[in-house]
């Protein structure tokens, strides 16, 4: 980019930084949102709950296959991420 270029398009210089950085912001929080691992906790606390005694079996049975739903969504949105490097839309 030529020096006259730069001096025009100077002041949008804020607004392309302001877009950047929404946009960094943006893929985060959709990683952190798409992240099977959090699912992955509730399992494992789940199942804690089962033999500490807290919940009864069908307690668990219900609660586990919710969350097991959930990390099959999220996983394939995982794989979609990956393969398009987008967030489902």
């Amino acid at each position: 980019m030529g020096l006259f270029s730069q001096l025009v398009t100077l002041p949008l210089a804020p607004v392309r930084g302001a877009l950047w950085v929404t946009q960094q912001l943006t893929e985060t929080a959709e990683r952190q949102f798409y992240d099977p691992a959090p699912v992955r906790r509730e399992l494992i606390a789940l199942e804690q709950e089962l033999v500490e005694g807290r919940i009864n079996e069908q307690e668990f049975d219900r609660r586990e296959d919710e969350l097991l739903d959930r990390l099959e969504v999220l996983e394939a949105q995982q794989q979609r991420i990956a393969a398009n490097g987008q967030p489902p839309g």
